[in-house]
């Protein structure tokens, strides 16, 4: 890839820190570095338990999103879902509500330290605020080995569920359990087993998955992402990582270029952060989002900077995963 100089990215870089409304993967507060390109601003988010080489993905998507421009939008918004944390069932109805017009809900299960009965009581909750018109999906990011799953999705099969997303960590385990719950004609998505997978397509070629969860930043940007959709040969549901409202503009651009969207996106999750980039951040309105770029607000990056120990961290694990790029063969 045309890498452009470290300097480039560094002139410009903001590190911002965003609280979140409810506690989500385990974090309280979502960090993010966001600086600006020839084509717009951008942003670079791993989770910082992420090693360099897996950060280089998301930093090259950040640059393809900075420095080129995307591929054409077939669609202006996006329809979104609803995200709800590993929340008790009571907390399941204001969780819901910040997510406007939204008729899909996707539902974090297998949460460390619960138990299933905690997941059929949220999952519950949410079919009670869904109503039946609604449509729920579970995500389990591979908590469950094949039976737990197996036995989990039996429990929660009655609920009416879209898809169960990433219930077990492996593809041999996924298309295990694909074959086990055949019978419910319950779809299995496919998430980490993409974006983290050193070959993407092996869980299509495996026969693991319905469906593929695909995000911008840990797939090396758009266009990367919509040929490995291409190729897999599955319908794709595109999702975010938390990102700020600049991140989530990357996968709306992602959801805009592919030629089908038959699932609700994970992209309004800028609902779930109690301050961003922009003072009109990417909330959903009737259940969907607009396609285009962000600009941030000055007073919003300042309110939201982070302090300085954690930016300079920021800007040496950005120092170090550009030298992974440069490093990369051309």
């Amino acid at each position: 890839m045309d890498l452009p100089p470290l300097d480039d990215l560094i002139s410009t870089a903001r590190v911002v820190a965003l609280p979140l409304v409810t506690r989500f993967r385990g974090i309280d507060t979502r960090e993010a570095l966001v600086f600006e390109g020839p084509e717009g601003w951008t942003e670079f988010s791993p989770f910082p338990e992420y090693d360099d080489a897996e950060a280089a993905s998301w930093l090259a998507a950040a640059i393809d999103y900075g420095w080129r421009a995307q591929p054409a939008a077939r669609r202006d918004r996006i329809p979104v879902n609803a995200t709800v944390p590993a929340v008790p069932a009571a907390e399941v109805p204001a969780v819901v509500a910040r997510f406007h017009g939204c008729r899909t809900a996707k539902v974090k299960v297998a949460e460390r330290g619960q138990t299933l009965a905690d997941d059929v009581a949220r999952v519950a909750a949410v079919r009670e605020v869904m109503g039946a018109a609604g449509r729920i999906r579970i995500d389990a990011n591979g908590g469950w080995n094949v039976d737990e799953a197996e036995h989990a999705i039996h429990a929660l099969a009655g609920f009416d569920l879209e898809y169960v997303e990433q219930p077990c960590a492996t593809v041999e385990e996924l298309a295990l359990l694909r074959e086990r719950v055949a019978h419910l004609g319950i779809p299995i998505a496919a998430d980490e087993s993409v974006r983290k997978a050193a070959d993407p397509l092996l869980v299509a070629m495996a026969g693991a998955a319905d469906v593929l969860v695909v995000k911008t930043q840990p797939l090396r940007g758009v266009r990367r992402a919509l040929s490995i959709v291409r190729d897999a040969g599955l319908p794709a549901a595109v999702s975010s990582a938390m990102d700020t409202s600049i991140g989530i503009a990357m996968g709306a651009a992602l959801a805009a270029a592919l030629p089908e969207l038959e699932f609700d996106c994970g992209l309004g999750t800028a609902s779930l952060l109690a301050a961003d980039v922009t003072d009109t951040p990417l909330v959903p309105v009737d259940g969907s989002i607009p396609v285009g770029r962000v600009v941030p607000d000055a007073a919003a990056l300042a309110r939201a900077e982070a302090a300085p120990d954690r930016r300079d961290w920021w800007l040496a694990r950005l120092t170090r995963v550009h030298a992974v790029l440069a490093a990369e063969p051309a």
